[in-house]
């Protein structure tokens, strides 16, 4: 990405979002996440509850930028101009989620090759790798309805989510929401290693060693308490954003 500079008009806190939101799309680009132009991430705007920015539709993630970011309302309507328009098809899942989660800041949607093989397995996510145990008690199901354009899916939606930090849209693929976006893509990283191991121990055959519901807990609680207190996922995310710049530079 292209040295930007912030436009005189723009505070410093969105400018400032709208970097790390593109450090973000170019992150879920670099490690093979993406699903061509399609999928989204969103990130709510500070003080602003009723906007939030999403990717201009039609781009691949790594030609996003923090000046092309679309800031849209909770319906999806562009609050400013812009050549681009917003996919229709994250309106729904979006919207439903910032309107109705005030603690979600952030919400990442993908469906790569083992999230979407595990979502489509009836008993979904296993918590007995190392990073299935950190999700345990943290994701919640949703059932597949077709492509989420319509608003009517959006209550649903929500009942389903209820209070947790992970939406599997079942047949389909997964949203993870968090209150910044650090956390948010730390999420989507251990989803996607939680998911790629259930696919690999899969594939071998043979009976998994449980663990037991005492340690699976222990491990949600730490790594939650590690992610909230320690400041470990801006560590983490600043620490890809280097790796990535240093190997695509």
């Amino acid at each position: 990405m292209n040295a930007s500079v912030k436009p005189t008009s723009m505070c410093q806190q969105e400018w400032e979002l709208r970097v790390k939101l593109a450090h973000c799309y170019h992150l879920v680009d670099y490690f093979g996440w993406t699903e061509t132009i399609f999928n989204h991430i969103s990130a709510r705007l500070e003080g602003d509850e009723n906007h939030y920015l999403v990717n201009p539709f039609g781009l691949n993630y790594s030609e996003i930028t923090p000046e092309n970011l679309l800031k849209v309302d909770l319906d999806g309507h562009k609050v400013e101009p812009s050549e681009y328009d917003a996919n229709p098809a994250g309106f729904a899942l979006h919207s439903a989620v910032h309107g109705a989660r005030h603690d979600i800041r952030c919400l990442i949607h993908t469906h790569t090759t083992p999230i979407s093989a595990v979502v489509q397995k009836k008993n979904g996510f296993s918590y007995d790798s190392f990073y299935g145990a950190q999700l345990y008690g943290r994701v919640a199901y949703h059932a597949f309805e077709g492509i989420t354009l319509f608003a009517e899916e959006k209550q649903r939606m929500i009942e389903n989510l209820a209070d947790k930090h992970i939406l599997v849209l079942r047949n389909h693929g997964i949203a993870v929401g968090e209150n910044s976006i650090e956390k948010a893509f730390f999420l989507l990283w251990t989803v996607q290693r939680a998911a790629e191991i259930q696919c690999q121990a899969g594939a071998l055959g043979g009976e998994d060693y449980p663990l037991s519901e005492e340690v699976k807990q222990k491990c949600t609680d730490l790594t939650a308490m590690l992610i909230r207190d320690s400041g470990f996922a801006i560590k983490f995310f600043n620490a890809m954003v280097r790796k990535m710049q240093a190997t695509t530079a």
